[in-house]
């Protein structure tokens, strides 16, 4: 072990210390970004970008684990990545598939898929749907997986279902618009039942939610790290922790 381990290994324990139980987020979202940019850096293919940051998001669950975090959302997969190139997409899948059945078969934390699977192929989203399933028992951390997601296509799904769910009741169209309220459209959202994120990081260094969790991330405090994904390192995601910490939320305001 080199002189730097042995310094971050203090600064790690350092910061732990300083962390407040009490003033640490319940829901903890995610946006794991940089693994090709890593990759690339590397001298190595993307696939071993996509590799290493799944690995990292056994990790990152760890951690969070450690600190009491109830939920955990993950954004592994957007609606604009079904549109790269066939083998890329084809090789990002089954990273993401082999990463949510090695997690499932942890044993230790309950999966959730989120998306719209029906925009993934078939066998894919089969795959995923049993592994996720296999944890449904599970009483622990649980771990909300964005597959095929995109923030816009949620609130298009959210309102489609509002009024399928609606015209099945036999209400109307102007029925529907006169009662229609906040609450309404969370009832049909992809985490529908779930709080809302209490922090969202964002690692690569750009500073944007890009779609993820539009509507539930309106009072969320943000954490954007420079580090990229498969680099991010446990002291990252405690200074991320301090700085929700230090925080005094104005919700609204």
């Amino acid at each position: 072990m080199g002189m730097s381990d042995l310094l971050y290994g203090v600064y790690e324990r350092r910061l732990s210390k300083m962390l407040d139980p009490e003033r640490l987020p319940h829901h903890v979202g995610a946006i794991v970004d940089g693994n090709r940019r890593w990759a690339r850096g590397a001298g190595a293919g993307v696939d071993f970008g996509y590799q290493a940051g799944a690995e990292k998001i056994t990790e990152f669950l760890g951690w969070c684990d450690e600190l009491g975090v109830k939920i955990v959302t993950l954004w592994v997969l957007s609606t604009d990545n079904l549109r790269r190139p066939p083998d890329e997409l084809a090789a990002l899948l089954s990273v993401i598939e082999q990463m949510v059945e090695s997690l499932a078969q942890l044993g230790r934390w309950r999966l959730q898929l989120i998306g719209n699977l029906d925009m993934l192929p078939p066998e894919s989203a089969a795959r995923l749907k049993r592994a996720a399933e296999s944890t449904e028992g599970i009483d622990g951390l649980n771990v909300n997986i964005c597959v095929g997601y995109g923030g816009r296509q949620e609130l298009t799904d959210a309102m489609r279902s509002l009024l399928l769910d609606q015209a099945a009741k036999g209400k109307s169209l102007e029925e529907v618009a006169s009662t229609l309220d906040v609450d309404h459209i969370a009832e049909h959202l992809y985490t529908k039942g779930q709080p809302d994120p209490d922090l969202v990081i964002r690692t690569s260094g750009e500073q944007r939610l890009s779609g993820f969790l539009l509507w539930q991330s309106v009072h969320s405090e943000f954490y954007f790290s420079d580090a990229l994904w498969p680099a991010f390192r446990r002291v990252d995601f405690l200074r991320a922790m301090r700085s929700y910490a230090s925080r005094e939320r104005r919700f609204g305001a």
